[in-house]
């Protein structure tokens, strides 16, 4: 309590703090992004094998926290100094100490945009529950989107915590009613799904995974059902945008399946920060 009071007094300090934390904690989302996917991979080749009645050779254990991170070139592990947010990426110059592998710029970038959305949020909504809350939904929505933009996935481990979490939340009327909060997150679910089976029916594939479904069911969770409309047009129009940006740069066909999950991620995080003035902006309010 004497912790809140303090930050509550010295706002500064506080926005400082959440930046600090979100760097941290964007640390530890390029470990999920990275390895998430990689645990999933694992379990699906696990669950292959059980179902043709055969037995994998044991592998060591691998999960968000063993084994320690590593270059991938060298295997040198990483020391606690060479895994300071940014900075040890600046002090390295960008390459591994051991190899002078070149060190990808999206581990920075994401800590950046992490440590940043962090302290804005803070500095938004102050020393609050709401500023706890959406600190967390933008947490998972970086995550699912570098995720989905390196395999097409959205995995079921984050948007299904993220939509039973945004209901948690709403209990109280946190950020809407409980009720505003239970028909987004089914309408959400309903209006993706609707449009997958609708493409599938007419082109007679499909134009969607389920994950997009999941996570839009979750940004309704959090925000409620009248957000849903701007969600759904800023997200169509960014990946229009950046899908036929993505396959040309590729020189690929304009067919070509892209991940769409990023730019529902984009368009709920805004929509959490500035949704009353993008519905003004776009004509969604009077």
């Amino acid at each position: 309590m004497e912790l809140i009071s303090a930050l509550q007094a010295t706002p500064a300090m506080y926005v400082v703090a959440c930046l600090i934390l979100g760097l941290l904690v964007g640390s530890f989302l390029n470990v999920v992004i990275h390895r998430l996917p990689l645990m999933m991979e694992r379990e699906w080749q696990a669950d292959c094998a059980f179902a043709r009645g055969e037995t994998l050779a044991e592998q060591p254990r691998y999960n968000l926290v063993v084994p320690r991170s590593a270059c991938p070139q060298c295997g040198h592990q990483i020391t606690a100094v060479e895994n300071i947010p940014i900075v040890s990426y600046l002090l390295l110059r960008g390459k591994c100490r051991q190899c002078s592998t070149p060190i990808s710029m999206r581990y920075p970038l994401v800590e950046a945009i992490t440590g940043l959305i962090t302290a804005y949020v803070g500095y938004r909504f102050g020393v609050t529950w709401l500023a706890a809350g959406a600190i967390m939904f933008c947490w998972t929505l970086i995550a699912l989107t570098f995720i989905d933009f390196d395999t097409q996935l959205l995995p079921d481990s984050l948007t299904l915590p993220l939509l039973w979490l945004g209901l948690l939340f709403n209990l109280g009327d946190t950020y809407v009613s409980l009720k505003h909060a239970v028909i987004g997150a089914m309408a959400g679910y309903l209006i993706l799904w609707s449009v997958y089976w609708l493409f599938k029916l007419i082109r007679g594939k499909e134009g969607m995974g389920y994950g997009d479904f999941k996570l839009l069911a979750a940004i309704g969770a959090w925000l409620g059902w009248s957000v849903l409309p701007q969600v759904i047009l800023m997200s169509s129009i960014l990946g229009v945008v950046g899908g036929i940006v993505a396959n040309l740069r590729a020189r690929q066909g304009l067919e070509t399946p892209f991940a769409f999950g990023p730019y529902l991620a984009l368009a709920g995080l805004a929509s959490m920060l500035w949704g009353p003035q993008i519905a003004q902006l776009i004509g969604l309010n009077p």
